[in-house]
């Protein structure tokens, strides 16, 4: 039961941190600005991003919920804290006030926040830490969007 009430306190938090993104990215994907930009050619259609993203915070909350049962520490509350900060703070930066190298550079903190989640506390939750991957491997690719937009606009 006490699994159960963490997993819906982290799956709150989480698709609130895709709710606050969405609202500060104000319309960014349908502005002028974004569909003028020089974008990658493996740059999915936008409906992957929602189907994505809400994935990844499903399997990312129910991760944080069997990692906080057990290891409710400092260290995690912090990486947790950035990684939100982060990955809120994005949409803000790249799509509201197009900053395309500063969202770069949140994008790879983001990146490596979720690094660390994934390697540190694998020894703890061993093959639960499957469930930060699809995190870990959407960020590469996001970070991959971000750089190609950087270098090519």
């Amino acid at each position: 039961m006490k699994l159960f009430k963490t997993l819906l306190i982290f799956l709150i938090i989480n698709f609130s941190a895709l709710g606050i993104g969405v609202w500060l990215m104000d319309n960014g994907p349908q502005t002028e600005w974004y569909s003028q930009l020089n974008k990658a050619p493996w740059t999915p259609p936008g409906w992957v991003f929602g189907a994505a993203w809400s994935s990844i915070m499903v399997c990312f909350s129910i991760y944080m919920a069997y990692l906080y049962d057990l290891v409710p520490n400092t260290k995690l509350k912090i990486l947790f804290t950035l990684q939100f900060i982060f990955n809120v703070g994005w949409n803000f930066v790249f799509f509201n006030q197009h900053l395309i190298a500063l969202g770069l550079i949140v994008i790879l903190s983001l990146t490596a926040i979720v690094t660390i989640l994934l390697y540190d506390f694998k020894k703890q939750l061993s093959y639960k830490t499957l469930l930060i991957l699809p995190y870990f491997l959407w960020l590469c690719v996001a970070n991959s969007l971000n750089l190609y937009i950087l270098l090519y606009n």
